[in-house]
């Protein structure tokens, strides 16, 4: 798809001149590799092996059912996590998560949406994200509560968006890349039943860096072909907060939240600092866990529901209406 976005390509690495090469940029980058950096941004191999966190998150729904997963690889640990949400009952048919050992059950590359893949194996359970052709990745799962295969291509979508920054409080740097609405043919099996996913939408979030042992972040994303958008506030600050409007892929503002943090499922509103975004989110149902395991922790909750409000690509311009937005929120922290 041409790109139609006013931000620029992607430097041919993360890393310019021995600093994060900070920016929005439209496109994928072949790879994310931080051993370039120099003072003051560089730190020891130990202090790297414990502060790398990459993950590969995939949400993807239609009217029926959301689908989120992700495999995620935080240095010392790595989990996988995969959950159906059955939008008429508003209930989980299935959330599945499992703990594992780096290198040994799980992998994650520092290229992988351009080409190398993301993978967790446990005790009669896979995960995998892969690549059948340059723009066409696969992703299978296969556990004791679902089992899923999809396909999608990378390249029948708005511009992808690459986000760089360095990361103050105790970290270093992070990258991101996040697509906007990815078409999808496949399936999933869940509680006895086929449920085909060729109407659904997906969206990914490949994510690597340098982070703080404590990290948190409230996090919004919501995609359809004509309209998406992709919100966070906290570690990494403005961003990666960008909108897609009918293929254009627009930088936002400082993003706001409010909500409930003890009552997650009444309603939500998401605005940008610049004018240009102001949501309503009513949450239909939520994935959670909390863990404590003495030397990490973490409180997560995810709410899955619908955006209503407006959106604007300039100031001047005149609103966007958006109602029926499928999509999620996240309230984050970890101790990692």
């Amino acid at each position: 798809m041409k790109s139609l976005s006013t931000l620029p390509a992607p430097p041919p690495s993360v890393v310019a001149d021995g600093a994060p090469a900070s920016g929005r940029y439209a496109g994928r980058i072949a790879q994310v590799d931080w051993r370039g950096l120099r003072a003051p941004f560089k730190r020891s191999a130990l202090w790297r092996r414990f502060h790398h966190k990459r993950w590969q998150y995939l949400g993807l729904g239609n009217e029926a059912v959301f689908i989120g997963l992700a495999i995620v690889d935080v240095g010392w640990t790595c989990t996988a996590f995969a959950y159906v949400f059955d939008r008429k009952n508003k209930r989980l048919l299935a959330d599945w998560s499992q703990d594992g050992l780096p290198g040994l059950q799980c992998q994650l590359s520092d290229a992988p949406v351009t080409g190398a893949l993301a993978w967790f194996q446990g005790p009669s359970t896979q995960l995998s994200f892969e690549h059948s052709a340059p723009d066409c990745m696969q992703v299978k799962v296969k556990t004791s509560a679902l089992t899923l295969q999809v396909e999608m291509d990378l390249s029948a979508t708005a511009p992808w968006l690459l986000a760089v920054g360095s990361i103050g409080a105790g970290g270093v740097a992070h990258a991101t890349q996040k697509s906007s609405a990815l078409p999808v043919r496949g399936q999933v099996q869940v509680q006895g039943q086929t449920l085909q996913l060729d109407d659904a939408w997906a969206s990914i979030d490949s994510s690597n860096g340098l982070l703080a042992r404590h990290t948190e972040w409230r996090w919004a994303c919501a995609h359809r072909p004509d309209v998406g958008f992709n919100l966070q506030n906290g570690y990494f600050g403005g961003n990666e907060n960008s909108l897609w409007l009918n293929g254009g892929l627009i930088p936002l503002g400082a993003a706001h939240f409010e909500f409930d943090a003890q009552q997650p499922l009444k309603p939500w509103r998401v605005s940008t600092a610049d004018g240009l975004l102001d949501l309503r989110f009513s949450p239909e149902g939520a994935r959670q866990q909390n863990r404590n395991l003495l030397i990490a922790a973490s409180r997560y909750i995810q709410p899955i529901g619908t955006f209503s409000g407006w959106v604007k690509p300039a100031a001047d311009a005149a609103p966007y209406a958006v109602s029926d937005l499928l999509g999620v929120t996240e309230d984050h922290r970890s101790t990692w």
